[in-house]
């Protein structure tokens, strides 16, 4: 018996020794008890796990939260606890999988090329096991990310999907979660280090897959162009991917042709003005390297640039020079570019599924990688031999 009290979170240990207290008349109806704050400084956890505590407390019926006030022991905690169907003992009744949820997801920005799909299969989810979806855009902005997460815990939901912002390091906050053990899936990126449930494409495969199909084509002076990776991981494998399709092809790697500086499509900078400018960087490198007849996107809007670039040069796609990417939204039945399309629904399915497991106690696997398929669009082509 001890072992299994020693395996609970801490915020059900916290839960049990008050309920034991209320239950024994230690603290009496009407009578205040600890606040969140001081039972963090108790315990000595986070605010966070103290809050999930009380508020175990309020929803099986033995205090009464008061904003402003504090919590208190409820008037007649029995017959709430009867009619919410506990035990006389106090234990608490198992969730099934049919209890509501809400569940957060807090998402850099989404649009028809990458998100929507991911939106759609969770919301698809949420119906499927009578729970509810609420979303938080962070624009890519750490700082947003941050509040969103405290906002969301703040709101009571019982479980986070989290697409973190790009950079060299995630937020606090998401770090206070694995700590607490707060029932939470990352996806599009996974935590160096540290135990996390994630859900990705596997990048390095489908970058791979791209890559050698430029090179069925005859394409090998391929120009790669990417924001700067800042230790993003979807971005690494991305990368990784393209050059380990080189090394399986006995093709050298030349990084003078790979622009790592495209900015204008990170949430943050997605200006006109920043668009402008990313384009004027292509077309330069384009000139100075006269010999690319192919570019590799890491994302779909940076390809959107490589074709205005390309065009304003006077240059024809795909017969100048090929694209591809990842991601591509259809239009009519068909693809403008060839991409490595990502199962977003079945990864925004899954995202959800694993947050209500981990909210049951059921574990999951700590990463998921999901197949990539190469889509042949209008944007890539055989590379045009020099007249002879």
């Amino acid at each position: 018996m001890a072992n299994d009290y020693a395996s609970k979170p801490m915020y059900e240990k916290i839960f049990a020794e008050l309920r034991d207290k209320i239950t024994s008349n230690q603290y009496e109806a009407g009578q205040r008890v600890p606040s969140e704050k001081e039972l963090g400084e108790q315990y000595n956890v986070s605010r966070i796990t103290s809050k999930k505590a009380l508020e175990l407390l309020a929803s099986e019926g033995y205090i009464v939260r008061k904003p402003g006030r504090g919590s208190f022991v409820a008037e007649a905690p029995y017959s709430r606890i009867h009619s919410a169907g506990a035990s006389p003992s106090g234990n608490r009744k198992p969730r099934s999988a049919s209890d509501k949820s809400l569940i957060g997801l807090i998402i850099t920005d989404f649009a028809e090329s990458y998100g929507t799909d991911l939106i759609y299969g969770m919301e698809e989810m949420s119906r499927a096991s009578d729970s509810y979806l609420v979303i938080r855009r962070t624009l890519g902005i750490p700082s947003l990310e941050e509040e969103a997460v405290k906002g969301m815990l703040e709101l009571g939901v019982n479980g986070l999907i989290i697409f973190p912002a790009q950079g060299e390091y995630f937020n606090a906050e998401i770090l206070k979660l694995v700590i607490d053990k707060f029932p939470f899936v990352l996806i599009d990126r996974h935590l160096k280090g540290i135990s996390a449930g994630s859900i990705s494409t596997n990048n390095v495969a489908g970058a791979s897959i791209g890559t050698k199909y430029l090179f069925e084509l005859g394409h090998e002076r391929i120009g790669f162009l990417t924001p700067p990776p800042a230790d993003t991981t979807a971005i690494e494998e991305r990368i990784e991917g393209f050059i380990q399709a080189h090394a399986e092809q006995g093709i050298a790697v030349d990084r003078q042709l790979w622009m790592e500086d495209i900015t204008s499509t990170l949430p943050s900078a997605h200006t006109a003005e920043n668009r402008a400018k990313d384009i004027e960087k292509i077309k330069e490198h384009l000139r100075k390297h006269p010999d690319i007849t192919a570019f590799f996107a890491t994302e779909y809007n940076i390809a959107r640039l490589a074709v205005e670039a390309v065009k304003q040069l006077g240059l024809s796609i795909p017969e100048d020079i090929s694209i591809i990417c990842f991601d591509c939204p259809e239009t009519n039945g068909k693809y403008e570019l060839t991409h490595l399309k990502q199962n977003q629904l079945e990864m925004g399915r899954l995202a959800f599924q694993h947050v209500l497991s981990l909210r049951d106690g059921t574990a999951i696997p700590e990463k998921v990688l999901l197949d990539a398929t190469l889509v042949v669009g209008g944007s890539t082509g055989p590379v045009k031999r020099a007249a002879t």
